[in-house]
């Protein structure tokens, strides 16, 4: 990889973590990109020590010894995991068209940022594709012969994507009372645990009653029928589990997951086309029966399901 130089933007989104945000600045800062594009939020007034740890963390992404241009978007007061990372997000694409992004407890293998910049390039004018992600959760399970696979599901610690892609974004979901009440999710699954999953952590997030902007990302996507890229080896390490997390609190099988680095060139597929078998262990593994009681949980039994 020596002979290759990235030429596509940035984004990271950062809040109060310096420890895991100087560990994932420091691989960015091995790739430099020629555009670095930083999102924050603002610190909890109630969380003592917060605006501290806030500003320590950026501070950290301030030491860009490449060259670079640097394009900042911090709020000064906190927008919350669903507002901050919404508008960040809807900012950096009305800056640049298209940009690999991560957070700042998704730490990159080096190979990652050139993995996105390849399939970024092939599939830019390819509508059925939201984005590409850097994860792999397969756990050894290699998914056709070549270096990616396509997926139905949006995994996003560490990705990339288009404006042409996030423009169906809509943090509100409007579309989802339609899409629930004609029965779009019996189309998508036949499994009736992943379609309670899905139906109650997509109405908790309807409802406000999930602070996230994720689940509408994923929404997104099935109300405009498009599919994700995944490589078929892990290449992003989520290092941000533990108490000091918005969501992931609890320890996990995908907690600080090995990397490994993708061999180019890259062998493409032949197709474009969902792999059942793939998105069927996904299912079987992150969204069971165990994980739709974890999200009645997570909006503490409000709804009445």
């Amino acid at each position: 990889m020596s002979d290759w130089q990235l030429n596509t933007p940035v984004a990271f989104i950062i809040f109060n973590r310096p420890d895991t945000t100087a560990r994932v600045f420091a691989e960015i800062a091995k790739a430099k990109p020629p555009k670095l594009l930083i999102v924050a939020d603002g610190p909890r007034q109630d969380r003592v020590g917060e605006a501290e740890r806030c500003a320590e963390t950026r501070a950290i992404v301030k030491h860009v010894d490449w060259p670079c241009e640097i394009l900042i978007n911090y709020s000064d007061v906190n927008l919350g995991c669903k507002n901050r990372v919404s508008s960040g997000l809807n900012w950096i694409f009305e800056q640049v068209p298209e940009a690999i992004i991560l957070e700042d407890d998704c730490l990159p293998d080096p190979s990652f940022f050139r993995f996105c910049e390849e399939m970024l390039e092939k599939y830019r004018d390819d509508e059925r594709i939201a984005m590409i992600s850097g994860d792999n959760f397969q756990f050894g399970h290699k998914r056709g012969d070549a270096s990616y696979y396509f997926s139905r599901y949006n995994h996003i610690w560490g990705w990339a994507s288009w404006r042409r892609a996030w423009k169906s974004y809509d943090v509100s979901m409007k579309l989802w009372p339609q899409f629930r009440d004609d029965k779009y999710l019996d189309y998508l699954f036949a499994d009736k645990a992943i379609k309670t999953y899905w139906h109650n952590a997509l109405e908790a997030t309807h409802s406000g009653k999930i602070d996230t902007w994720d689940y509408q990302w994923v929404f997104a996507s099935w109300a405009n029928s498009m599919i994700s890229v995944m490589p078929n080896i892990n290449l992003i390490s989520n290092i941000g589990f533990g108490a000091n997390a918005t969501h992931t609190i609890a320890d996990s099988i995908f907690s600080n997951m090995p990397v490994e680095s993708i061999t180019f060139p890259l062998q493409h597929s032949d197709g474009v086309y969902v792999n059942v078998k793939a998105d069927k262990f996904t299912a079987d593994h992150q969204f069971s029966i165990s994980l739709a009681r974890r999200v009645i949980s997570r909006v503490k039994k409000i709804i009445n399901f």
